[in-house]
């Protein structure tokens, strides 16, 4: 019995802004800020190869000082709304009804809230009564990926049922007003807030490519590399600078014995679909594979198009290869990064 991934669809935030109509704000948040360290943020925002970015809010209300019970807030109530349009989508794609879905996984690490995202779903949509519930949300960036081989392993223990997997994230809910460290502004100038959802089936007569496999793999003693900090004031980013370099040391690891069990090389995968962390990650990812032949010209897409949206962001390069239709027998080799550290992967097949 084999899970496919049968739709994907992402959903945007309603507030967006070009890079450069961020730099007036970017200003003026540093005014009285040294003017050479002044000038060094507002290259890194020029030269983080974000051309746009969505948020939850606009960006009136980013650089505006609020509390963290103003900013969970306003997290809370528009990641219910995100996360339902995407998943309505995503049914759409489907062509399924949301009491179809038998298995439902949230993902967001970006806010608090109890209950989780998943129940106000099945709220809104009268999904089943009895559907399976599963929210995940200290996994960050790598839970996207995460959500998906959790659903799989569901799927394949269980004939003929459904899942779907919904990531909303909102990173400039973060954003930590009084704080001019370089991991503050690095990820203001790196991430954007979006959704997207996942339909995965173990129906034998729907279409999607094939779950081939999937695994997960730790990096020890790595624990303070990525994450938040809570503070009074919200969630504080925790992003070390050597994120690039030791995913580069580890990628001979993560990715070719996952392969090899598989009975393929790298040059077997058509199709990179991975996260994009950030432009030096990309570039480390690229410097890679680029010697192989292949390319992340989704990935650096993405990112340009949209930033770093955390655990959505890896499933918006999924929905452009989803949108391609490509040729049977194709592979794709899915892939994402998070807190722990750790690196999620899925090879699929269409």
């Amino acid at each position: 019995m084999s899970v496919r991934i049968t739709a994907v669809a992402k959903q945007l935030p309603k507030y967006t802004r070009e890079t450069e109509a961020i730099i007036p704000y970017l200003k003026l948040w540093l005014t009285g800020q040294d003017e050479r360290f002044q000038r060094k943020v507002v290259k890194l925002f020029e030269n983080a190869g974000v051309d746009r970015r969505y948020s939850i809010m606009d960006a009136e209300a980013v650089f505006t000082k609020t509390s963290f019970e103003e900013k969970n807030d306003i997290y809370s109530r528009e990641v219910i709304r995100l996360g339902e349009q995407s998943l309505i989508k995503a049914l759409d794609k489907a062509h399924l009804k949301p009491t179809d879905i038998d298995y439902i996984i949230t993902v967001s690490c970006t806010g608090i809230m109890i209950p989780s995202l998943d129940a106000y779903l099945i709220n809104k949509l009268n999904m089943k009564q009895d559907i399976v519930r599963l929210p995940v949300t200290e996994m960050g960036c790598a839970a996207g990926v995460s959500g998906i081989i959790y659903a799989k392993n569901f799927l394949k223990a269980n004939p003929n049922k459904r899942a779907a997997v919904i990531a909303v994230e909102s990173p400039t809910a973060t954003f930590q007003l009084e704080d001019y460290s370089m991991v503050n502004i690095v990820s203001a100038a790196i991430f954007g807030d979006g959704a997207a959802s996942v339909i995965l089936s173990s129906y034998d007569n729907e279409k999607g490519p094939t779950i081939k496999d999937e695994a997960m793999y730790h990096f020890y003693d790595a624990e303070t590399m990525m994450g938040f900090k809570l503070v009074n004031t919200g969630l504080q980013m925790i992003l070390d600078k050597a994120v690039p370099e030791t995913i580069a040391a580890h990628f001979p690891k993560i990715v070719h014995p996952f392969l090899e069990r598989n009975g393929i090389t790298i040059e077997a995968i058509d199709h990179l679909i991975f996260h994009p962390g950030g432009k030096k990650i990309v570039q480390t990812v690229e410097d890679l594979f680029g010697s192989l032949g292949k390319n992340i010209d989704d990935t650096k897409a993405v990112l340009k198009l949209y930033g770093n949206m955390s655990s959505a962001t890896v499933l918006y390069v999924l929905e452009r290869f989803m949108d391609k239709q490509l040729p049977k027998g194709d592979r794709g080799l899915m892939l994402s990064f998070g807190p722990g550290f750790s690196a999620q992967r899925i090879l699929l097949e269409w």
